[in-house]
């Protein structure tokens, strides 16, 4: 019944009545009732999810939930949603992080409150729309579409260099998205068709395969970020709120590797295989060169960023390990396992990172300031926050029974298979990311209070306390059991990888 229903409409365009209905029915003058209205349609999204998840059919790749309606007609453009293993997941993530920005904005949010939590709805539409997209011209749409939103959140809310920061970020990927256009439009018109799925067995010459593969590599480059394309984001990380870091983080950086999942492996796979020995040279400076970079940080909010950058280089250096491990072994299972290992990298980043960045936007509305030095002692103050964030800062660092493990050493272990350097040279991210990660910890909560700021704060609200459980229960649930999340990847990733490895050169 439920395969029927257009939940995934529901997922789209709800959230963006419900932010018409935090403007239209609260504004300024009652920001309790726009988080209440914001509130219950954050929770109705996360309800729809769950007959989205029960009744996804786990033995099968083919798209579900599939909704084809006529758009644009005469240019054969059709609004076309569905989902599978790596759609889904991502689809249930953006109604969760959004019920954590709209909780985490009781504490962190005081000024036009109701645009805030507008623009967040808003977004979550948008973002549900790439991840659901069959139409290459709509993905296109609902891709520039939720630039807007997070744009005024950094331009509206963020700190003091936010005009900067909201103008690169925006200017940075939609420049880099332009050549993704020329990509969907040529493949269109070969097409006749703007279906993703008829691209994936359209033959294409090696040169077009190339010249698709570095307009997609632009657009998507850009969104992981990827060195050396990743200087927007800690711009953008340092001068949003709260709750634009956190989307940036959980969701807006795995769009990049979504796309590479979805059109650059699939679609052309001549050209993936012959230059993925770039893709793993930039994958490697991200996680090592990036990882030194974070240890000089003295802004907590830019350390966090940069070690973003550092673990999104594990996510597409999965991605693209799949051809030296198939030309190394001849077997596919370890080229799933890495892709695999991508996708639960992705996912435990959203919570981990997410976490970190909520906890430090807590403490900067009690102290207004994001430098180390300025800290000291705040477990002393804060027990019950502290203690929250020594566990998001374990899944930052990848202890094992967290999420942040899981992801790594599937990666790892896929890779280790195919070259001892590579694994050796990714697994440096392990000692690093200890590094810089408990360096800042260290200075920031432990020994005697600091100074009479650090004395006054004040622990956790009842709110936080819930956000924090709510994010915690995630780290350890897919630390210490990953199958809840496994298996729902499993036929996919099998026939990305299939894809991947067959040649479409007539």
């Amino acid at each position: 019944m439920f395969q029927h229903l257009p939940l995934l409409s529901f997922l789209i365009w709800s959230p963006i009545l419900g932010a018409m209905a935090v403007l239209g029915f609260a504004g300024d003058d009652n920001p309790k009732q726009a988080r209440l209205i914001a509130l219950g349609v954050a929770l109705f999204n996360v309800l729809l999810c769950i007959p989205l998840w029960q009744h996804f059919n786990l033995g099968t790749s083919a798209m579900q939930f599939v909704e084809n309606h006529a758009w644009i007609s005469s240019l054969n453009i059709r609004y076309s949603l569905g989902v599978d293993g790596i759609a889904m997941p991502l689809v249930a993530l953006s109604a969760f992080t959004t019920l954590i920005v709209v909780l985490a904005s009781y504490t962190t949010v005081n000024k036009k409150v109701a645009q805030y939590l507008a623009a967040f709805l808003v977004l979550q539409g948008m973002m549900v729309g790439v991840f659901c997209a069959l139409d290459a011209i709509l993905f296109y749409v609902f891709w520039e579409g939720m630039l807007i939103p997070m744009y005024l959140c950094i331009g509206v809310w963020g700190s003091d260099q936010r005009n900067y920061a909201s103008i690169k970020f925006f200017l940075y990927t939609f420049f880099g998205s332009i050549l993704m256009l020329v990509a969907f439009l040529y493949l269109g018109l070969k097409a006749q068709t703007f279906d993703i799925r008829h691209f994936y067995h359209l033959p294409i010459a090696y040169i077009p395969q190339v010249f698709i593969f570095f307009a997609f590599l632009a657009a998507f480059a850009v969104k992981v970020p990827m060195w050396p394309v990743h200087t927007w984001l800690p711009d953008a990380h340092t001068e949003a709120p709260a709750g634009g870091s956190v989307i940036l983080a959980a969701l807006m950086l795995k769009m990049g590797a979504y796309g590479f999942l979805r059109f650059n492996l699939p679609i052309v796979p001549d050209a993936a295989q012959h230059w993925y020995p770039l893709m793993i040279a930039l994958s490697l400076i991200a996680i090592v060169y990036i990882g030194f970079v974070a240890i000089i940080q003295k802004d907590m909010k830019r350390l966090i960023a940069y070690s973003s950058v550092a673990h999104m280089g594990f996510v597409t250096l999965g991605c693209f390990m799949i051809y030296l491990i198939v030309a190394q072994t001849g077997t596919m299972a370890s080229a799933s396992l890495s892709l695999e290992g991508a996708m639960v990298q992705m996912i435990s980043h959203a919570f981990s990172t997410g976490a970190l960045f909520i906890g430090i936007g807590i403490i900067y509305e009690q102290m207004h300031t994001r430098l180390v030095k300025d800290y000291g002692g705040v477990v002393n103050t804060m027990p019950i926050f502290a203690s929250f964030m020594v566990l998001f800062a374990m899944a930052n660092v990848g202890l094992p029974g967290t999420s942040g493990f899981v992801g790594e050493f599937m990666v790892l272990l896929s890779s280790f298979h195919a070259s001892l350097w590579i694994t050796f040279a990714a697994g440096t991210t392990l000692i690093l990311s200890a590094a810089y990660t408990l360096w800042m910890f260290k200075r920031v909560f432990w020994g005697e209070v600091a100074n009479d700021n650090v004395a006054k704060l004040k622990d956790i609200t009842c709110t936080d306390k819930c956000v924090f459980a709510l994010l915690a229960v995630g780290v350890l649930g897919l630390g210490l059991y990953p199958n809840l999340l496994l298996p729902v990847f499993h036929k996919t990733v099998g026939h990305v990888v299939q894809l991947a490895l067959a040649s479409k050169i007539v």
